[in-house]
């Protein structure tokens, strides 16, 4: 009986030091948002593998907050690209509790779901969301990591006048927040640069037929297409343009299409320099080392390369974490305040906000196409 109850009670004992253990470990959810399925779904995917190496990384290296062990969940959900399923997905990690937000992918499924956030109380970060809308609503929970449209769309117009010589231009948008946004900015700066729209046409962002538009614009004969919109529609067009003699015609666009997934759609359809475009940040030489270790260890593990915004995903996590050490707290009430001050040395620069939640000193690069890759034509701010 004596032996029984010593194992008894060092059973109990062991029970106790495994539940006070537990105790002292807590759990921080981090949502992400992404189209992880659709038309979208290749960009999706990418800000998820980065969003789920984050997370291994921080478990793996073992964080404490405010004197605890941390578990970080990731919570990721797919919005499908859709604004509807943006809003449905945003109170869904409302009522999960979740301490922070990254998402989502595209502007027309970030701005309607930041407001669920904000009257929650709920930091959220985008590594990919350009509209300048997002951050003009005056919301001190929204923050991005690359910078917007006005400055890569104006950039764009700017380049292309300036570095291509193009002076006429036929513009097509997909009528979507991102689409609309980035092509008005293009013309400012095109036409800053002394460049002129010949012809204006429309498209949706699931359109795979072009044949009347593009009929429409050879016959007003620009030196260049620029397209608001994405690879998904952009590749087909390109594959259009091809068959009805406009082969030769450059397209220009943003980091919408600004991935090889373009070449793929284009089904061959694209030639070498035809296609330039911008991705909404970018290293410069003397930074290279941490991003290039970043995408070697993203092959590894996932079998592809990054398309664009997965190291973006992966600062912004980290950035997020970094707040809510500093701060000895993950209740966004405590940490958002140390967020909106933060300056964090991620491996895509400086992580830092303006009064607005945008990045400070944010860069853009610019691209073209060989052989179906990108290549990089210049990284500027």
């Amino acid at each position: 009986m004596v032996i029984r109850r010593k194992v008894f009670v060092s059973a109990v004992a062991l029970t106790l030091a495994a539940g006070g253990a537990q105790a002292q470990q807590q759990v921080v959810k981090i949502g992400h948002v992404a189209a992880v399925s659709g038309p979208l779904s290749y960009f999706g995917k990418d800000n998820e593998n980065g969003a789920r190496i984050a997370i291994d990384e921080l478990n793996a290296k073992g964080v404490t907050i405010g004197g605890k062990k941390v578990k970080f969940v990731l919570m990721a959900e797919d919005d499908a690209g859709e604004p509807r399923n943006a809003t449905v997905v945003a109170q869904k990690l409302v009522d999960a509790r979740v301490n922070a937000v990254i998402g989502h992918e595209t502007s027309g499924t970030t701005i309607p779901a930041s407001k669920i956030y904000h009257d929650a109380g709920i930091p959220e970060i985008s590594a990919a969301t350009t509209s300048p809308k997002y951050t003009e609503q005056g919301f001190n929970t929204a923050f991005r990591v690359v910078v917007n449209d006005k400055q890569l769309g104006r950039t764009l117009g700017r380049y292309a006048v300036k570095n291509m010589g193009v002076k006429r231009v036929a513009l097509i948008d997909d009528r979507t927040a991102y689409g609309q946004g980035i092509a008005t900015e293009f013309v400012k700066g095109l036409q800053e640069a002394g460049g002129l729209v010949v012809t204006k046409e429309f498209t949706n962002d699931k359109a795979t037929e072009f044949g009347a538009i593009l009929t429409k614009i050879r016959a007003s004969r620009p030196d260049m297409i620029f397209f608001g919109g994405m690879s998904a529609v952009a590749g087909p067009m390109l594959h259009q343009m091809k068959a009805l003699g406009m082969g030769n015609l450059r397209l220009m666009g943003g980091d919408g299409i600004c991935s090889d997934e373009i070449g793929t759609l284009a089904q061959g359809a694209m030639s070498d320099g035809q296609v330039v475009c911008a991705e909404a940040g970018g290293i410069e030489d003397s930074a290279k080392t941490a991003l290039e270790k970043f995408n070697a260890g993203y092959k590894k593990r996932f079998g592809i390369d990054v398309q664009i915004y997965a190291p973006y995903v992966y600062d912004s996590i980290m950035t997020i974490v970094d707040a809510m050490v500093k701060a000895g707290s993950a209740e966004p009430a405590k940490y958002l305040p140390v967020l909106a001050k933060i300056e964090h040395k991620g491996i895509t620069g400086t992580i830092a906000f303006d009064a607005r939640g945008d990045i400070r000193d944010g860069t853009l690069t610019l691209y073209t196409f060989k052989k179906g890759h990108r290549t990089t034509i210049a990284v500027t701010k």
